[in-house]
């Protein structure tokens, strides 16, 4: 079957019950989505399908039809995107295994809502799980991106 992958269409053999996850993974060799409960629980499995955020764990293959994929590497090449310039700035980061699928969790909501509030990016990002604990920087770094977004300082 065909994926549009990061804007690149990839032909991939696998079961159509086969979860994205482990196509991107083990397929297509792009390891920055990560595996974390297998149940679509703790969110560091999430990509976009067509800008949507969706937990690749429990997506199985078969259904991402014509719909285009992203990953965190599909973000950008060099790590400049705004969301993980911010990520860096304001030092989210601690052991790293959730940070991909909150980046691609943060990508969306701030396609969403260009400003969100604190309540905004609570219920958006409740779904992502840090067990570093390490969720106020992540709201920090999210309004941070949404200021780097609009160019407000």
């Amino acid at each position: 079957m065909k994926l549009d992958v990061n804007g690149t269409e990839r032909e991939v053999e696998a079961d159509p019950d086969m979860p994205l996850l482990w196509v991107l993974r083990d397929l297509l060799g792009l390891p920055g989505t990560k595996f974390g409960c297998g149940a679509a629980q703790c969110g560091a499995c999430t990509v976009h399908l067509d800008g949507a955020p969706v937990r690749a764990c429990v997506t199985p293959v078969a259904t991402v039809g014509d719909r285009k994929v992203t990953t965190i590497e599909g973000l950008s090449t060099d790590g400049g995107h705004v969301v993980q310039r911010a990520w860096a700035e304001a030092d989210v980061v601690q052991c790293g295994y959730c940070q991909s699928g909150q980046i691609m969790t943060a990508v969306a909501l701030l396609e969403r809502t260009s400003a969100p509030t604190d309540a905004d990016i609570d219920a958006a990002m409740a779904g992502n799980i840090c067990r570093c604990g390490t969720y106020q920087r992540v709201r920090e770094a999210i309004h941070l991106a949404s200021r780097l977004k609009r160019g407000a300082s």
